[in-house]
C-alpha cells in the first residue's frame, strides 16, 4: 500500500502537467479578445467592439479603441472579430462569421466598423435583439453599409441590407441614420477636417476636442434620418496632409451625429455615428477623444466626462496600409490583447 501512495501522486503530477497547458491553450484559442478594465469611471460597465470591414483596418483601430477604453477608462471590453473557420486566424474577407456575438447579452454598449457582412441568423440575431432592447450603439465609416444579405434573401435579417428598398436603406439608414451614398471627398486624394457643427459648441461629445484631421475622405450624406442632429462637420482638404487648404468648392457635410432608435420592444436607443474611421484617423488625439466621449455619452454617462478625457495610445499604434484583403496575415484575436 505505501508503494501505491508515491506512483498515485506522480500520476497526479502528471495529469495537473498534462491539463494545465491544454486548458491555458484552450482559453487563448478563444475566438474574441476581452481585456479587463482598470480603474476608472467605466468600471462596472462592458463594451463589445467589432471588428469585420475589410477595407479601413478596423482590425487594428477597434483593438486600439478597446485598449483606451480599458486602460484609461476602466471599462471592461470585448472585440470580436471576423474569423476565418478553418484557421481561427482574423480574416476580415470571411464575410459570414463573428463568433462571440453572445456576449452582447451582458454589453452596456455596442461599436461596431462593419462593412457588408452576411452572418448567419443565429449570429445575426444577437445584434438586433441587442437593439431592439434600447441599448446604445456606435457606428464607424462603412457601418452605414454593414450588412448586405446579397446571397440569402429569403433570411429574416435581410431587410438590413445597405440598399434594402422597404426598410430603405437598411441597417444604415434606419438605425445609425444614413446608408452608403457614395464618397464625397475624392477617395484617397482628398482628406478630412472635422469641425464642431454650430450650436453643438457646449455638447458633452466635444468636450476636450480641439482638432480632427483623417486620411478618410468624408462620405456623401443624402438625408439623416429621425431626429439626427450633426456634432462634427466635414471639411474636404484638397489634400492628404493635415496643412492642405479646404476645397471650398465641396460645401461641408456630417462626418458625425447623434440620434435615437426605437427598435421592436419600443425602447429608445442612443446612437452614435461617424463616417469617419479609416485606421489612420485614429493617430488624432482629436478623432480618439470624440469616440471616446461619445462612448460615454451613448451609455448616459456624459456627467463622468472629464474637461479632457486620456486618450493616450496604449502601446504602439502603426497603421498599415488600407484596402481590400491587405489586410496582416496570421493574427488571432488573442494576440492583441493588453
Amino acid at each position: 500500500m505505501h508503494k501505491m501512495i508515491p506512483a498515485v501522486g506522480l500520476f497526479v503530477v502528471a495529469l495537473v502537467c498534462l491539463i494545465g497547458p491544454l486548458a491555458t491553450r484552450a482559453a487563448a484559442a478563444d475566438p474574441w479578445a476581452v481585456l479587463e478594465g482598470k480603474d476608472g469611471p467605466g468600471k462596472g460597465k462592458h463594451i463589445v467592439l467589432i471588428a469585420a470591414d475589410d477595407e479601413y483596418r478596423s482590425e487594428e483601430l477597434i483593438p486600439a479603441l478597446a485598449k483606451i477604453l480599458a486602460a484609461r477608462q476602466g471599462f471592461k471590453c470585448t472585440v470580436l472579430f471576423a474569423v476565418n473557420k478553418e484557421t481561427g486566424e482574423i480574416d476580415p474577407s470571411t464575410m459570414d462569421n463573428i463568433p462571440g456575438l453572445e456576449a452582447l447579452k451582458t454589453a452596456d454598449l455596442l461599436i461596431m466598423l462593419m462593412r457588408f457582412r452576411e452572418l448567419p441568423d443565429a449570429q445575426m440575431k444577437f445584434i438586433i435583439d441587442y437593439i431592439d432592447a434600447g441599448k446604445p450603439v456606435m457606428g464607424l465609416r462603412t457601418s452605414t453599409h454593414a450588412f448586405n444579405y446579397a446571397k440569402r434573401k429569403d433570411s429574416p435579417y435581410a431587410k438590413y441590407s445597405h440598399n434594402n428598398k422597404e426598410f430603405q436603406g437598411g441597417f444604415g439608414r434606419q438605425i445609425l441614420g444614413e446608408t452608403w451614398a457614395g464618397h464625397f471627398g475624392a477617395h484617397q486624394k482628398e482628406s478630412t477636417r472635422g469641425l464642431i457643427a454650430p450650436g453643438m459648441e457646449n455638447s458633452p461629445i466635444v468636450k476636450g476636442v480641439t482638432d480632427i484631421w483623417g486620411p478618410s475622405d468624408v462620405y456623401t450624406v443624402t438625408t439623416l434620418t429621425g431626429d439626427a442632429k450633426p456634432v462634427i462637420m466635414g471639411q474636404v482638404l484638397k489634400g492628404m496632409d493635415p496643412k492642405d487648404p479646404p476645397n471650398d468648392a465641396k460645401k461641408q457635410v456630417p462626418v458625425a451625429w447623434t440620434k435615437t432608435y426605437t427598435g421592436a420592444k419600443g425602447k429608445a436607443s442612443r446612437v452614435f455615428c461617424t463616417t469617419m474611421g479609416h485606421n489612420a484617423d485614429f493617430v488624432s488625439e482629436g478623432f480618439r477623444r470624440l469616440l471616446v466621449n461619445a462612448s460615454f455619452w451613448c451609455m448616459g454617462m456624459e456627467d463622468k466626462i472629464p474637461a479632457k478625457a486620456n486618450v493616450d495610445l496604449v502601446g504602439e499604434y502603426k497603421p498599415s496600409p488600407i484596402g481590400v484583403g491587405k489586410f496582416i496575415k496570421g493574427q488571432k484575436p488573442a494576440d492583441l490583447k493588453l
